[in-house]
């Protein structure tokens, strides 16, 4: 006969008591560091200050945010603005890896916070602008077939984007008047922020501001152009290779999503070899303006920022970042790297000279950490540009005055 210690069966006993009260629930558990809002650091010393263990400590999420289950057992939360993954790279076309994109850049921003957050050139600290700021963690995407995981995309996206924003707009800081909606539908809706994944994403995700903004500016930074015909890259075997990292733009504009000739096209960074000419004239086709990544040498950084605001205007504009409109080697770890392309601090500093902007969504992708340095060097730079796009965003509402 089998004889057990007395205090192995009250262990024995109270866990299957547990178990058997949450019925396997594996939601309901949470890390226990998880914080809810507002945004606050997990750890202080004994003054009140930040240390530095609040940097290392915890689940990775974006600059620390709370993490909020948005798509499945949170979905009522409200937010702002949301960071969300999509870890998908089955559209590239030279080197995979980007589906780890997402906890890549997740790592690269755990420093964000640690002096407080305050974004010097903007003026603003967009932790403690008053927004709800979230991560609403990744996308589930198939990596075993594209036509699906792009629907899944799209539907994740819509899933957040279409709700209704927690804080209000708000008045103009000039007149004073009320704002109102950008959106067609005269709702006020958050912006989502999405960790790449290879390009091809952004088709989906265009497709998702459609559905609230219909069609939309875009400001693209990429080192190509992403407005191929399907049978110049790839040769298209067959209808869903058609779409990929180089044709999701080809595509949008077949599709009506974006504003035909208010876009800027590889701005600043293009530099890529091309098929022939006719590649450009496709591109005019598309809708896009092209600024080459030697013109900052002739314009700077403020004759470019010129060019974009001069295009754009006061349109509803997405803005879509490919780590590779920097060089090398500064973000080395990309799917299509190609020399002669901008610093980060570059490309920071024309993104800061967009504010204002009505950014209704952005993203960032083609970040693949497995060809990154042991410093991290482009998961940092993803992390930081997108830290200026989230300032921009906490400083322009997304909104308008009546008539205007």
């Amino acid at each position: 006969m089998l004889h057990l210690n007395p205090a192995f069966c009250a262990l024995l006993t109270l866990a299957t008591s547990a178990l058997a009260g949450h019925d396997h629930d594996h939601d309901e558990q949470m890390p226990l560091d998880f914080a809810r809002f507002p945004f606050q650091p997990i750890y202080r010393g004994s003054n009140g200050e930040v240390t530095a263990d609040a940097v290392f400590s915890g689940i990775t999420t974006f600059a620390k945010l709370p993490w909020v289950q948005c798509l499945t057992r949170e979905k009522d939360i409200p937010f702002d603005i949301a960071f969300i993954g999509a870890p998908f790279d089955t559209g590239t076309s030279y080197r995979p890896g980007a589906r780890f994109g997402p906890s890549g850049i997740r790592a690269g921003s755990r420093r964000l916070t640690l002096y407080g957050g305050y974004n010097v050139p903007l003026e603003i600290n967009p932790f403690q602008s008053g927004l709800r700021l979230v991560d609403c963690g990744d996308i589930p995407v198939t990596p075993y077939d594209n036509k699906v995981a792009i629907q899944q995309i799209e539907e994740g996206h819509k899933a957040l984007l279409q709700r209704e924003a927690f804080s209000p707009l708000g008045n103009d800081s000039a007149t004073g008047e009320a704002l109102v909606p950008l959106s067609v539908d005269g709702k006020h809706h958050p912006r989502i922020i999405t960790l790449g994944g290879d390009h091809t994403i952004v088709l989906p995700i265009l497709r998702s501001i459609h559905s609230v903004y219909s069609a939309v500016s875009v400001i693209h930074f990429d080192s190509h152009l992403d407005t191929w015909k399907p049978s110049v890259f790839g040769g298209a075997p067959s209808d869903q290779a058609a779409i990929n990292h180089g044709t999701y733009f080809y595509w949008a504009n077949q599709e009506g999503l974006i504003r035909n000739g208010t876009s800027i096209a590889s701005h600043g960074a293009i530099r890529t070899t091309l098929s022939g000419p006719e590649d450009y004239d496709n591109d005019n086709e598309s809708g896009f303006h092209r600024i080459e990544a030697r013109e900052i040498d002739t314009i700077g950084t403020d004759g470019i920022i010129k060019k974009i605001r001069d295009t754009v205007g006061d349109t509803p504009v997405y803005l879509s970042i490919d780590i590779d409109s920097i060089d090398p080697a500064f973000a080395p770890a990309t799917g299509t790297p190609e020399t002669g392309g901008w610093s980060t601090r570059e490309l920071r500093t024309i993104l800061r000279g967009l504010s204002g902007l009505h950014i209704v969504s952005a993203d960032i992708v083609e970040v693949a950490p497995a060809y990154d340095t042991n410093a991290e060097l482009t998961t940092m730079a993803a992390a930081d540009v997108l830290f200026e796009v989230l300032s921009i965003m906490a400083k322009t509402p997304l909104g308008k005055v009546q008539g205007n």
